[in-house]
């Protein structure tokens, strides 16, 4: 019987040895141009480069609705905002959802999510969870633990994120796999970088998109309406004690009592030893300003530069972040079981078309990182250009782990994209939904269907159409609604656009497509 038993505990041991552990790290708005593997034009990402170099990395990797809180219920999900019930960021999600945290913890798994939750509930089916309150702090974040209490972390966030998992990781009986969500709050706005990345980039030139400076007149209603410019919305962390004749036709250069105490609070929060320098960077931007008195392209320009020196030095600190829990695997012998997932929850806009922020349908806000390495399995140095959403994670790392996909799951696995057994899927489009108006950046809402030469974007509370052809334009400047050689192709489109509403049953607002 001992025997027996013995066996038992062997097999058992060896089985769960044999599952692969599973890494999923997500930041916020970390765009795929400002990660050197994608593009080497804006910073230089080493560890997640690594990613890349010994894993797949995906250049059509998409969201479903590209903002914070729908992206976070659809990786737990596996499916669309109208099937997880969260469509803006204002919406509560439903824990008690079978979830993707849910079937690994019944599947053997030790489960933790630490960092960024933003789901307005407390996390369900994890074993270990320890999440920022909102969109969390900077510096000294608070931290809202499984036993109820807030409490407060000393230093940056992304250090104090990875801190937590790596801490979590030590704690945890590894003959047992697991599958740690780590994610961060960087670089999501207001960017404030650790000071020794905020002092690297500060100076850096960077360059310019070439529709920096779009005139959005000859552009839709949407386009029109959107408040996302850099211009006239993006607020300067600055000292502006100037002339306000100047100040006054310029909204985003009037810190109002809102601005004034966030501003304070941030350096509040800073190191003591650390917030005369930051101010001193931040009033060397003021005094710029004030010297100038810049308007229209000259201040676009000087907003742009400041912008990107802020955003990619938060990403500097990503990367070190990374960089530390690969460390971590190979210091502990755990590199060749686990898989090790980078993304986003979207991109952010760059400065295209004078936009920061995210929301639509275009390429630059549905669009996200991916990055897979799982050594042994995955080839190393191994690129996909086929279709991929954000519904498809949940499937993927249970397909992984060796569990079953619950039918409601609306993604499919990528194992077989992963290990080259599959190499190309059989599906041709990918659909989009936006709701959220009014809140933020007043982007109205829209449908779309993307495929590997054309997408299609219906704005239905306006009832305007957009066509871009992604070969010809990957900018997607020129709409081709109206050009007559185009008509077959938007008919089939909207054909499509009809299937995928069947497919994902998502008939909401009803009578919208005509």
């Amino acid at each position: 019987m001992r025997l027996l038993f013995l066996l038992l505990f062997l097999f058992n041991y060896c089985f769960a040895q044999q599952r692969p552990n599973i890494i999923y790290i997500m930041s916020d708005d970390h765009d795929a141009d400002a990660i050197s593997a994608y593009n080497k034009k804006f910073i230089s990402t080493p560890n997640i480069d690594r990613l890349a170099r010994e894993g797949m990395k995906f250049n059509k990797a998409f969201v479903g609705n590209s903002i914070c809180s729908p992206s976070r219920a659809s990786l737990l999900t596996g499916q669309h905002s109208h099937k997880n019930g969260v469509k803006n960021n204002f919406t509560r999600f439903d824990s008690s959802k079978t979830t993707v945290a849910h079937l690994l913890s019944q599947n053997g798994y030790h489960t933790g999510i630490i960092g960024k939750w933003h789901l307005h509930s407390y996390p369900a089916g994890f074993d270990y969870w320890r999440i920022l309150p909102g969109m969390g702090q900077y510096f000294d974040t608070r931290m809202i633990t499984m036993q109820g209490d807030t409490i407060t972390e000393k230093g940056y966030s992304t250090d104090v994120i990875t801190d937590d998992a790596l801490n979590w990781l030590d704690t945890i009986n590894k003959t047992k796999p697991f599958a740690l969500f780590l994610h961060h709050k960087a670089p999501h706005r207001n960017f404030v970088p650790a000071l020794k990345y905020l002092e690297v980039y500060r100076n850096r030139k960077f360059p310019e998109p070439a529709t920096l400076y779009n005139n959005m007149d000859s552009h839709s209603t949407a386009w029109q309406q959107q408040t996302m410019g850099i211009l006239d919305v993006m607020r300067l962390c600055a000292d502006l004690k100037i002339d306000p004749e100047y100040l006054k036709d310029i909204p985003s250069l009037q810190p109002d009592k809102t601005d004034i105490a966030t501003y304070n609070a941030i350096i509040k929060r800073l190191p003591q030893e650390q917030q005369q320098r930051y101010k001193e960077i931040y009033a060397e931007r003021g005094r710029i300003i004030q010297k100038e008195k810049p308007r229209g392209d000259a201040l676009l320009q000087y907003k742009y530069q400041w912008y990107m020196q802020d955003y990619i030095a938060c990403i500097a600190s990503i990367d070190e972040s990374v960089g530390r829990v690969l460390d971590q695997l190979d210091k502990d012998n755990l590199a060749d079981n686990t898989v090790v997932i980078y993304t986003s929850d979207q991109n952010f806009y760059l400065g295209e078309n004078g936009w920061f922020d995210k929301r639509f349908a275009y390429d630059v806000s549905m669009g996200t990182p991916l990055l897979v390495r799982w050594p042994h399995h995955i080839k190393a140095g191994s690129v996909s250009n086929e279709l991929v959403q954000n519904i498809d994670f949940a499937p993927t790392m249970l397909d992984i782990s060796g569990a079953g996909i619950p039918p409601a799951m609306q993604g499919v696995s990528l194992l077989p994209l992963l290990t080259a057994k599959k190499p190309a899927f059989s599906r041709k489009y990918l659909y989009y939904h936006y709701y959220e108006y009014g809140k933020d950046h007043t982007v109205i809402p829209h449908l779309a269907i993307r495929g590997s030469e054309y997408k299609l974007i219906y704005f239905y509370t306006v009832e305007e159409w957009e066509l871009y052809d992604l070969k010809k334009d990957p900018g997607e400047q020129n709409n081709l609604i109206n050009s007559t050689v185009h008509q077959k192709i938007i008919t089939d489109l909207k054909k499509e656009l009809h299937n995928l509403r069947d497919q994902y049953d998502d008939h909401e607002p009803a009578g919208i497509l005509k």
